[in-house]
């Protein structure tokens, strides 16, 4: 609003009103009354830029993050803070018990055991909060002595660890939450109250599922891969515990009959025929090809929850994303599952590439 006054128009305003009073008067640069309005001048434009700032940050589309959070903080919202990701780990001998609490190191990582699941079978949660706990698996190391242990392994993630909420998300929330009011079990409460939970990246609400006070949660994890069982069950046992269906003991309302299922993956193998750059050959961009379909799946998982459709993995997108990479200037009869025709995904399914074939 303001950021078009400049120093030198106040300036001129100023020594305009001088003029006013006495019209003889010098007011060149470098005259005594220049050189007294000057600094002035300078601090006038700096409180027009706060007052611009100020501004901005009095609105919610356009406030920065400390200012947002204040916005939000109105309506009973603050940002998603980061939260640990679990594991399950593998020990042997299975017999030995390890203690709760036992710390392991992990390259730079450190987990704690938080729960017993079966025989040498334990729940093991990343000490550093965020995404970054999810990205490592391999052999444990314990930070103390364990008496009889012979080998520990973190065997699959159970619950993906999430970053902090960014601004944009957040923002994204605050305005959802105004033009989507949540309220006794609607989609809408559903969908904020799934959300909130750890280790839910995206959630699908389906309503009188079954009949009347029947709903359907179909949700994917923070790292948009299918969720694992436990996930699910901790979201089942948060909404709406199995043993007492519709009594209202979770998140859902009295007489509400909640199922909490996870999305799944489809297995999408592919079969292209490149024309190389000179000097390139299969065995050269294979890597890079797979990594690049393995970035157009993340998208669609990552844009399940707002599609309303079904996802459906494009051969024009394949096409144009490998035709971007080093090495490949043409590309021709590109088959999804054996056939040349885009591939539809099953409801509640999201990709997972399977073999990808190049000539």
């Amino acid at each position: 609003m303001f950021e078009h006054i400049t120093m030198r128009q106040i300036m001129e305003r100023m020594l305009a009103r001088v003029t006013e009073v006495n019209p003889n008067i010098d007011t060149r640069q470098g005259s005594v009354v220049w050189f007294g309005l000057s600094p002035a001048a300078v601090e006038m434009m700096i409180m027009y830029t706060q007052a611009d700032a100020v501004l901005n940050d009095t609105f919610a589309d356009t406030a920065r993050r400390p200012y947002l959070i204040k916005r939000a903080a109105e309506r009973g919202l603050s940002p998603y803070v980061a939260t640990k990701a679990v594991w399950q780990g593998e020990f042997t001998p299975t017999t030995l018990e390890i203690p709760i609490n036992s710390r392991f190191n992990l390259n730079a990582l450190s987990c704690v055991i938080t729960e017993r699941i079966s025989a040498g079978k334990y729940k093991l949660e990343c000490e550093t909060p965020g995404s970054i706990g999810n990205e490592h698996s391999g052999t444990l190391v314990p930070a103390q002595f364990i008496s009889g242990l012979e080998t520990a392994t973190l065997t699959g993630l159970l619950v993906p660890g999430e970053d902090e909420e960014d601004t944009e998300a957040f923002r994204r929330r605050y305005f959802n939450n105004i033009n989507n009011q949540a309220f006794g079990g609607n989609v809408a409460d559903y969908t904020e109250k799934a959300m909130a939970l750890a280790g839910v990246g995206g959630v699908k609400v389906y309503p009188v599922w079954q009949g009347g006070g029947t709903v359907r949660l179909a949700i994917i994890g923070s790292d948009y891969s299918p969720p694992s069982s436990e996930l699910v069950d901790y979201v089942q046992t948060a909404f709406d515990p199995v043993t007492n269906h519709g009594e209202g003991l979770g998140l859902a309302p009295i007489g509400h009959t909640v199922t909490v299922e996870g999305v799944e993956n489809t297995t999408i193998n592919i079969s292209v025929s490149l024309t190389y750059a000179a000097g390139w050959s299969w065995a050269a961009v294979e890597p890079s090809v797979h990594n690049a379909i393995d970035l157009y799946f993340n998208e669609m998982a990552q844009s399940w929850m707002d599609d309303p459709e079904l996802l459906i993995v494009r051969i024009s997108q394949i096409e144009s994303r490998l035709l971007d990479l080093a090495g490949i200037i043409d590309i021709t009869g590109t088959t999804i599952n054996g056939a040349a025709v885009n591939y539809v995904m099953g409801a509640d399914r999201i990709p997972t590439r399977g073999t990808v074939v190049g000539t």
